[in-house]
């Protein structure tokens, strides 16, 4: 199958099974996983930290960071449509007690700061402390300028607050940018890595920060059941992954770039701005975008159907699948039985976030 729904559904290469297969191991909750302690090294270092915390998932790594950051009735500000607030199950609120301040996304991925500084809270016994500012970096595929994010966390700093980054897809971010990921990463408190999306190791995120708070946070992780043994295995996945896989991310972003050009010769179609891995289109209709998910699916491509679609290139996507890929929708719309369809497009109907 051509799967354009997420670059989370990367398979591992055979290299980096091997590499996998081959990793030294040790029990990590005792600390004594030398790939796993090699990995956070080397990660700490990437993103310009003191340290950082291997952990299963992206959703773990950033439910970790705000609970390390913010204590029962604490307050944190983030984007209405940010991961850490919408697509990770309400983890912040209902494990940890904290408040969080939803703020409207702009359309570049970005919140306004002007309306970041409406919602921060008067040091007053009524509400809620503002503790934290999270952002995510990319959102839908969008970089946020280093201009912007530096005026970001000097206005949560000038509050006396701390600054979270999510940026699950920061290597893309850095390769698009052709900067270091650590001029990036460094001026934020902390930041979540995930490895499982473009990078393509099968599992695994990073938390990175000052040394103090994640040795704060390894207790969080056991909380919440991300301790993990043998996990060397893991560690020499991602490691792979960052020695192998993160200038190709090159090579998705312009196979984005070559697909929007080719969708937009199909009239039939809003095609929006590639930015990164990432590109959306449009159907006339949510009917439409249903029948197009299932006759692509016969024709062994996966997307999100529905009116509104992301196409995600990642690792597993050449330049000939993608081709295809075209040449399929070009194929739907020209047919004749245009709204003919099984209902098995009717279970695709909802879009994978992440």
């Amino acid at each position: 199958m051509i799967d354009f729904r997420s670059d989370t559904v990367t398979r591992p290469t055979v290299a980096m099974r091997m590499a996998m297969a081959n990793a030294e191991v040790g029990d990590d909750v005792y600390g004594d996983d030398p790939s796993v302690n090699a990995l956070e090294e080397k990660m700490a270092q990437l993103t310009g930290k003191e340290s950082a915390l291997l952990v299963p998932s992206g959703t773990q790594s950033n439910l970790i960071a705000l609970l390390t950051h913010c204590g029962r009735g604490d307050e944190y500000i983030v984007g209405q449509n940010y991961h850490t607030y919408l697509y990770e199950s309400g983890g912040a609120a209902s494990l940890g007690s904290i408040v969080p301040q939803p703020v409207a996304v702009e359309a570049d991925g970005s919140l306004d700061l002007d309306k970041i500084s409406a919602v921060i809270k008067p040091k007053d016994v009524h509400y809620a402390h503002s503790r934290l500012l999270s952002l995510e970096n990319t959102h839908l595929g969008k970089v946020l300028s280093n201009s912007y994010l530096q005026s970001a966390i000097a206005l949560a700093q000038s509050h006396q607050m701390a600054t979270h980054l999510d940026g699950a897809r920061i290597f893309n971010v850095a390769v698009a940018q052709q900067m270091p990921v650590s001029d990036i990463t460094a001026p934020f408190d902390t930041v979540s890595v995930c490895c499982s999306k473009g990078l393509g190791a099968p599992i695994g995120s990073l938390l990175c920060g000052p040394r103090d708070f994640i040795l704060a946070a390894r207790r969080w992780r056991k909380m919440v059941g991300g301790g993990m043994r043998q996990a060397g295995m893991i560690a020499a996945g991602i490691d792979y992954a960052l020695g192998h896989h993160v200038a190709r991310l090159a090579q998705d972003h312009a196979l984005a770039l070559k697909l929007q050009h080719e969708l937009r010769q199909i009239v039939e179609l809003k095609v929006e701005e590639a930015h990164t891995n990432m590109l959306y289109i449009e159907f006339a209709s949510q009917e439409i975008g249903l029948r197009a998910g299932s006759y692509l699916q016969e024709r062994g491509i996966l997307i999100s159907a529905g009116k509104r679609v992301r196409l995600v290139t990642h690792l597993d996507i050449s330049s000939d699948a993608a081709e295809n890929f075209v040449h399929a929708l070009k194929q739907f719309f020209h047919s004749k039985d245009e709204h003919a369809g099984s209902d098995l497009a009717l279970n695709m109907a909802s879009s994978n976030p992440y």
